[in-house]
């Protein structure tokens, strides 16, 4: 399988890693891909951690990577607030990390509804009463209402938390406004970036991930062949029945298994 192509971009989160612990055989495929010569990119939602953080964290588990092989949705969502939205006013339900990421690209944190011209939603393990109305009043104010990612569960040690999906749905049964754009997978947003980085040809290239509406759904809509690993979320349809990988695998290290 793996002979036909040239460029595999990876999910983290519930295919190379699981909470604090790497996924059997992992290591041992991206290095085996690597040494191969094959181009290789991480793609990730999750927010809560730099780049330079991820790319110590997967290190630190002997994988042979650069830190510009690694990508996440908080990279993406800043380059646009950067040129779209310079010293504009947020808030963000999200951890502080990533609400310190986007200070330092140009804008403006509040927690005042009235002042509030843009509401970005990602994964908040303190999330609370408070902060879901301090976002739905601001929406209720006309805030823009944009999203690092869309997923509705993350998977960690043990099972799955919230995530940003779940979130996202309170707020617009709350509000009754729509969520107008999504930045991580299965975005445009982050496809372009990533298509950046890459020499290969769509078809010489192959994603693998553990979540059918995202990982999934992103190389469908762009024309990529997709593999669905078993390592992450458990797969629900919830209307996702029609989004169908290209091969199912047990985990990443069938990707080299003879």
């Amino acid at each position: 399988m793996i002979n036909k192509y040239d460029s595999f971009i990876f999910d983290l989160d519930g295919t190379i890693y699981r909470g604090d612990d790497i996924i059997a055989g992992a290591d041992n495929a991206i290095n085996s891909l690597k040494a191969s010569g094959r181009e290789i990119i991480f793609i990730s939602n999750k927010t809560t951690g730099t780049i330079r953080e991820y790319y110590t964290f997967l290190k630190s588990f002997g994988l042979n990577i650069e830190e510009s092989e690694i990508l996440n949705s908080t990279y993406v969502l800043k380059n646009y607030l950067k040129e779209n939205y310079l010293h504009s006013t947020f808030y963000a339900i999200g951890e502080e990390i990533f609400i310190k990421e986007i200070s330092e690209a140009g804008l403006n944190y509040s927690e005042d509804p009235a002042k509030i011209e843009l509401l970005l939603v990602t994964l908040d393990r303190t999330l609370n009463y408070k902060k879901l109305e301090i976002a739905a009043n601001a929406l209720e104010n006309g805030a823009r209402f944009f999203a690092a990612n869309i997923d509705d569960t993350c998977p960690v040690t043990g099972g799955e938390v919230l995530d940003a999906g779940s979130t996202i749905s309170a707020l617009e049964k709350r509000t009754h406004r729509k969520l107008e754009l999504n930045f991580g997978k299965p975005s445009k947003f982050m496809m372009d970036e990533v298509m950046k980085r890459l020499s290969s040809d769509k078809s010489k290239t192959l994603l693998i991930g553990d979540r059918l509406e995202t990982d999934i759904a992103m190389g469908n809509k762009f024309g990529i062949d997709t593999a669905l690993v078993s390592t992450g979320v458990k797969h629900y349809t919830n209307g996702n029945s029609e989004i169908k990988p290209t091969y199912y695998l047990n985990s990443v290290f069938d990707l080299i298994k003879k």
